[in-house]
């Protein structure tokens, strides 16, 4: 081999080694953004769906205190968020779902509460206790939910 080849082909994989390099530093970083971006959409997307279901099954849950026939349009509602929720959220925080609206269910079978007696509820905290679970495994379950 002529010794004049020797440095041009040095230079030649120089240039290859730290051209590879720079795509292989550049891919990586779009990648490790790009699954940022994802993770902060997904959660964006179950926050607006958990939020929807906490104010849908608190006036669900207000109103059967209050009556003794349900609201069919409610009770739809409700469900459709479930729905939604069971496509992005764990089994758990499905079962907290359907257990705030079974409780909501029940209590439309119990006598309704008289005006003192839902201000009796509101000053002992319980009102709010049906979706306590529920808000609680969606923190849980948000707070899993981070980049790599």
């Amino acid at each position: 081999m002529n010794s004049t080849y020797l440095p041009a082909i040095a230079a030649l994989a120089g240039s290859a080694v730290g051209g590879l390099t720079s795509f292989m530093a550049a891919w990586f970083t779009q990648h490790r953004q790009d699954h940022a971006i994802r993770v902060a959409q997904d959660r964006a997307r179950r926050q607006k769906v958990y939020g929807k279901f906490i104010d849908e099954a608190s006036k669900l849950y207000a109103d059967s205190l209050i009556h003794d026939k349900a609201e069919v349009a409610a009770l739809v509602s409700v469900y459709a968020l479930i729905s939604r929720m069971r496509v992005v959220s764990s089994v758990a925080v499905i079962e907290k779902a359907e257990a705030v609206v079974r409780v909501s269910i029940d209590t439309y079978f119990a006598p309704n509460k008289t005006f003192p007696e839902f201000r009796q509820l509101m000053n002992s905290h319980l009102l709010g206790e049906p979706l306590r679970a529920f808000s609680e495994e969606c923190r849980a379950e948000l707070n899993n939910i981070q980049p790599r």
